[in-house]
């Protein structure tokens, strides 16, 4: 069996926090809308990574990877409104924040690398 890449194993761990902190959310009769945009582009940033592993090619995967990173973007959008209405916990937001900046970082870079080694 092929081992995990780190990435897509911070990307899974990140989306289980998200669900969580989606489920708490809800279960506080809080602000559902702002919960469901954060679930699904939370939960996205991994499932992009996972889907770039079967691109047919390499521009296809560089494509995918980028879509991940938007959602990743997008995601840490979300947490900046959550924070602001106060929905969450400030420990579990520095949390959040920290992790999807480590995936913004982490695809960022994987970007980079393939954009400079498809230029060679």
């Amino acid at each position: 069996m092929k081992s995990e890449s780190i990435i897509t194993s911070k990307s899974f761990q990140f989306a289980l926090k998200i669900v969580r902190a989606n489920q708490r959310i809800i279960k506080s009769n809080k602000d559902n809308v702002l919960s469901k945009q954060l679930f699904r582009s939370g939960t996205s940033i991994g499932a992009n990574i996972v889907e770039s592993g079967g691109a047919y090619s390499r521009k296809d995967f560089e494509f995918k990877l980028s879509i991940a990173y938007k959602e990743a973007r997008e995601t840490a959008y979300w947490l900046k409104l959550i924070e602001a209405n106060m929905l969450l916990e400030k420990e579990e937001l520095k949390e959040l924040h920290e992790g999807v900046e480590e995936l913004q970082k982490l695809i960022g870079s994987a970007i980079i690398t393939l954009r400079k080694n498809s230029v060679k």
